[in-house]
């Protein structure tokens, strides 16, 4: 059995062939991990491709990733709502140690960070150090375009209908 590396609150982790430094959020009062996705969508072959982060992300590279390895997950949100995500596996790296690890899809863009590490994926791995800080705590800024609050309070209904509604998938 290898011996558990010690990992603080937050982490600079790596994805494997995709992208490095990235600051995750090494959460133990969740259950499963996540990282920001966008481009989500599953083809007519029942392959699911997505990109890892959003174009306003440092660490938005627009490679695509396709896998037939996947799943579907159902997750509450911290203000109650259930929302279905989903969840595929992936190669990550955290203090030179290379795991693989489920993460649930989503945009994290109005999160401080771009990913949790969950319980899930530190268990039998990893012990946490909550006083331990890392350079990671250099969280990553919300993309907010100037105006947008204005936008919305111009035409509340409009804006939802152009910006909510596609941003949530709906049609």
């Amino acid at each position: 059995m290898s011996e558990k590396c010690i990992v603080g609150r937050d982490e600079k982790i790596e994805f494997v062939d995709y992208v490095k430094n990235v600051p995750a959020k090494i959460d133990t009062g969740a259950d499963g991990s996540a990282v920001w996705a966008s481009d989500i969508f599953v083809d007519e072959d029942g392959v699911l491709h997505f990109k890892l982060f959003g174009e306003g992300s440092p660490y938005y590279t627009g490679k695509e990733i396709s896998t037939k390895d996947y799943s579907v997950i159902l997750t509450k949100s911290a203000s109650g709502d259930v929302v279905m995500k989903y969840r595929t596996k992936l190669s990550i790296r955290i203090k030179g140690r290379r795991i693989k690890a489920k993460f649930g899809l989503s945009n994290r863009s109005t999160h401080n960070y771009p990913v949790l590490i969950g319980r899930k994926t530190l268990h039998g791995k990893f012990l946490v150090d909550v006083t331990e800080k890392t350079d990671a705590a250099e969280k990553v800024k919300k993309v907010t375009p100037l105006g947008l609050n204005k936008q919305m309070r111009e035409d509340p209904y409009k804006f939802y209908k152009e910006n909510y509604l596609n941003e949530n998938g709906a049609k």
